[in-house]
């Protein structure tokens, strides 16, 4: 059972500590757009790792993070293909830059039973949410949902069939998102039993891949061109 203080990251992702030196070499080289994305990234990591047992306060700091590194909308509405595909090669090409593997090792050694758990709970699956908020006049909720829900279900288990690891990352960053939302958007009480599970998976998710992601970026920083989100302007 995910306990609420993630585990200490395995020999292949990195510190935070060696992140940051990481981040200061970059910086003495030349200060960019991306080294501001990674400054940013990695204050909401730091302040995530300092969340102790509060799940919900880790996990947003953990979505600023990678939001502050990926910089562009993570795709996750169900009305925007074009998003939906930016998001999905920004994951594929992380994957395939990961030269150590250490994504795969996260997939399917040290959490394949919490990705399964998190794909598979129709909650965390939008379309749910929008067929429950848009119902038919009568008040029935409509059902397409469901069958939205199988393909994606029978998607999943081809890819983790494969082990194909940028699918599952992809679909798990976009269960997530919903995730993300409820919290953000007010549809969540803090610290409710509802979410409980999830939110203690998320988060243990999160502190694990983020410091991967973020190494990753960090070794190759031109092919992660991209404006931050709100610029520093100097008066």
């Amino acid at each position: 059972m995910p306990t609420s203080t993630p585990p200490p990251p395995t020999a292949s992702a990195p510190s935070l500590a060696t992140l940051v030196q990481r981040h200061q070499a970059l910086i003495a080289r030349q200060r960019n757009a991306f080294t501001l994305r990674m400054h940013r990234a990695l204050s909401w990591l730091q302040r995530a790792e300092a969340a102790g047992s509060d799940d919900d306060m880790a996990f947003i700091c953990l979505w600023i993070a990678f939001n502050a590194a990926y910089a562009q909308d993570t795709g996750g509405g169900t009305d925007n293909a074009s998003e939906r595909q930016t998001f999905r090669d920004f994951v594929g090409q992380v994957c395939r830059l990961d030269a150590d593997k250490a994504l795969p090792a996260l997939v399917w050694q040290v959490f394949p039973g919490p990705v399964r758990v998190l794909l598979g709970n129709q909650y965390l699956f939008q379309p749910f949410w929008d067929a429950l908020n848009h119902p038919h006049s009568d008040g029935r909720i409509p059902q397409h949902w469901r069958e939205a829900f199988d393909d994606a279900r029978q998607r999943v288990q081809r890819a983790l069939a494969q082990q194909d690891t940028e699918r599952v990352l992809y679909e798990v960053f976009v269960r997530l998102y919903t995730l993300r939302n409820q919290l953000m958007h007010g549809g969540a009480t803090w610290n409710s039993s509802v979410n409980r599970a999830q939110l203690r998976d998320g988060r243990a998710l999160l502190a694990r891949v983020l410091p991967v992601l973020l190494g990753v970026m960090m070794n190759h920083p031109a092919q992660f061109e991209g404006k931050p989100f709100y610029p520093v302007v100097m008066d």
